[in-house]
């Protein structure tokens, strides 16, 4: 008999569900959020076992981690798109999970993408690196503010990342001004080493790979973005289409017609904000350093906004990286912008 499993997961437990071919419970109780003891459960029906269906939480790394490495069929539940009868008069854990294995045998759960284990850890560390540029940015916006106010001056950012203790002393401020000013220099120093670590290491891993040498031959795309593109896309393979891809990426309209008319708006935060940051940065650089790029983009602000004219210029680059990684070729403007 084919069992299949549903686990809803939370930050400190999860319940877990095994349901029988008939939709009948076979097990059915909330466990302590330990890899060895949810295994240990399932070591029970494991040759019956179908396939688990976990939801796609904050913390499911280390679940679905310990399932794929005991050998079983994994599917992350993308939540979001996952339907519950409205109608419902009761619901709960149990019934969240147990709702979860039907769907699975049913063969209609909504899954999501598990990056590879080693890769996603390279993909997180990216993402650690874009936090870290963040809060230092936040430390020198912080510094211009203090200056604007007290001073009534707009200190250019690239003076404030040379400032020295003497330079500091220097400046019209009370005490305890300049102790603020320094606390923000501090901490921002701090953020640049670990910014510039982090780096090192992305880079030293990313620069033998053809795919992230591939992306930056494209218009607009250095190391950076060319790293945050191919660790967010992971295997381009999962995509059908450049439209689908594009899509993830948010580069396409979020909208619900009828008769030609708007009716609303879908769900524009579905896909990928790392991608989506990383195109539309390759488009603004792209714009100015192009020109057959720039006389696309111009052609499009006579149309509409400039955003929606530089938001049509990201979108043909999302749509030409999915071919450049599908068939391993070079960016190609015309082919591209044509």
């Amino acid at each position: 008999m084919k069992l299949y499993v549903g686990i809803d997961l939370h930050s400190n437990n999860s319940v877990l569900v095994v349901l029988d071919e008939n939709d009948k419970v076979i097990y059915s109780k909330r466990l302590p959020n330990d890899a060895q003891v949810i295994l240990g459960v399932l070591a029970m029906y494991k040759e019956q076992i179908e396939a688990v269906a976990v939801e796609s939480t904050y913390n499911w790394y280390w679940l679905v981690d310990a399932l794929q490495d005991e050998g079983y069929e994994v599917r992350l539940v993308n939540t979001a798109a996952v339907v519950v009868y409205d109608g419902l008069k009761y619901s709960g854990d149990v019934a969240d999970a147990k709702h979860l294995a039907h769907l699975l045998r049913m063969d209609l759960l909504p899954c999501g993408y598990i990056y590879p284990k080693k890769p996603r850890a390279l993909r997180d560390l990216a993402r650690k690196r874009a936090q870290l540029v963040r809060q230092r940015t936040t430390q020198l916006l912080s510094i211009k503010n203090l200056l604007a106010r007290n001073c009534g001056r707009d200190t250019p950012s690239a003076t404030i990342k040379r400032w020295a203790p003497e330079h500091i002393a220097q400046l019209p401020l009370l005490p305890e001004q300049k102790l603020a000013v320094q606390a923000n220099c501090a901490v921002m120093q701090a953020l640049e080493q670990q910014i510039n670590a982090v780096e090192t290491e992305l880079l030293r891993q990313l620069k033998p790979c053809k795919a992230f040498q591939l992306l930056k031959t494209m218009a607009g795309v250095g190391d950076i973005l060319s790293m945050t593109i191919y660790l967010e896309t992971g295997d381009i393979n999962r995509f059908n289409s450049s439209g689908n891809f594009a899509s993830y990426a948010r580069m396409v309209r979020s909208s619900r017609e009828s008769n030609g008319k708007k009716k609303g708006e879908g769900n524009r935060k579905c896909g990928n904000r790392y991608l989506c940051w990383a195109f539309m940065e390759a488009a603004h650089f792209a714009v100015g350093s192009n020109e057959f790029i720039q006389r696309f983009y111009q052609r499009k602000c006579t149309k509409s906004l400039k955003v929606v004219a530089m938001k049509a210029v990201a979108h043909k680059l999302a749509r030409a990286c999915y071919n450049m990684l599908k068939d391993g070729v070079e960016f190609d403007v015309k082919r591209a912008f044509s």
